[in-house]
């Protein structure tokens, strides 16, 4: 047990003195009506009386030492140890470009299946810090490195096709925008999970970043969600509406290839969700690094306990003055 405010401890000695001399005042009193017969035997006073005299003095002295201890606020301190965890840091880097509004991942478009599966790998994780970037024809840090994963899994909802506000595949600059934020991370090991449906045509090249990403010791585990073939996308046509059109593919898989290459990760093609899942499932089969967690501390206030008993016992010291006690004139 410890004290928030053990320096009020120290008024305790006040509060003593002060009980002190109130006894020492009313002993000096004179009677207001003389007993000459009765000098003697109440100068020896009897069992009831020495009572009468100490017990409240007594009482007061403890109630007012326990309103001390509990002004000091007790506590009591449980300490865990959390001691050492198993962790990695991860950048999820999502493109949002307009093509992943291609509708060939039943029933999802590639972002809404994109979506499902990042969120789905955010809640299988304990310990990990996860960050999301996304990109199109620019890049945006959607989410820092956090173990919040409740707010993580509600900017992953939140994304839509096109939300950079500029045309184009920025593969390359996403890349870059991750391991940036990657870089601070104190884990051992630090991954970036790709995932695009295209190539990319502005800005820096992508294979570039990746020699970046492996000089800062960052794996990139690169994922393709495009189906073989020409895919449907939804289109909003000014004279006929939401009309589908249909988009050749458009998947530089020699880039993610090399990409994961350099960086000493993994490329996967998924044209399925099913196969989305798969590849982050093993994706969470990686080795996890060490970390140390930070310790915890639970403090929980004991001060009532004091008071209450300091409370009950200017009670008694009422209840013993008003009754066993009570002295006549």
């Amino acid at each position: 047990m410890s004290f928030a405010h053990p320096a009020l401890l120290l008024a305790i000695l006040p509060a003593l003195a002060a009980v002190w001399w109130s006894d020492r005042r009313l002993r000096g009193r004179r009677p207001a009506l003389p007993f000459p017969a009765l000098e003697g035997a109440l100068a020896a006073g009897s069992p009831r009386a020495r009572l009468a005299r100490w017990l409240p003095l007594g009482l007061r002295a403890l109630a007012l030492v326990l309103l001390c201890v509990g002004l000091a606020r007790p506590q009591k301190i449980a300490r865990r140890l959390q001691g050492w965890g198993r962790g990695i840091d991860i950048m999820l880097a999502l493109d949002t470009s307009l093509s992943m509004n291609a509708v060939d991942f039943e029933p999802f478009n590639r972002l809404d299946a994109a979506k499902d599966t990042a969120a789905r790998f955010v809640r299988g994780r304990v310990e990990d810090r996860i960050g999301l970037v996304v990109f199109g024809g620019a890049s945006l840090l959607a989410c820092p490195l956090t173990l919040d994963y409740d707010a993580l899994t509600g900017r992953i909802d939140g994304l839509f096709a096109g939300m950079t506000g500029a045309d184009g595949t920025a593969l390359g600059e996403g890349i870059v925008s991750a391991v940036g934020h990657l870089k601070p991370g104190a884990a051992k090991t630090k991954i970036l999970i790709l995932l695009t449906d295209g190539r990319g045509n502005v800005g820096l090249d992508a294979v570039t970043a990746a020699k970046t990403a492996a000089a800062l010791g960052v794996k990139i585990y690169a994922i393709g969600t495009a189906k073989r073939g020409q895919s449907l996308m939804p289109v909003d046509d000014p004279n006929l509406g939401r009309v589908m059109v249909p988009v050749a593919e458009d998947l530089d898989e020699d880039s993610l290839l090399e990409i994961a290459r350099l960086t000493n990760g993994k490329y996967w093609r998924a044209t399925s969700l099913k196969e989305l899942r798969a590849v982050y499932d093993e994706i969470d089969r990686l080795e996890k690094s060490r970390l140390k967690l930070p310790d915890t501390v639970a403090r929980a206030d004991l001060y009532h306990v004091p008071l209450l008993a300091a409370a009950l016992l200017l009670l008694a010291e009422l209840a013993a003055a008003e009754g066993l006690l009570l002295r006549w004139p």
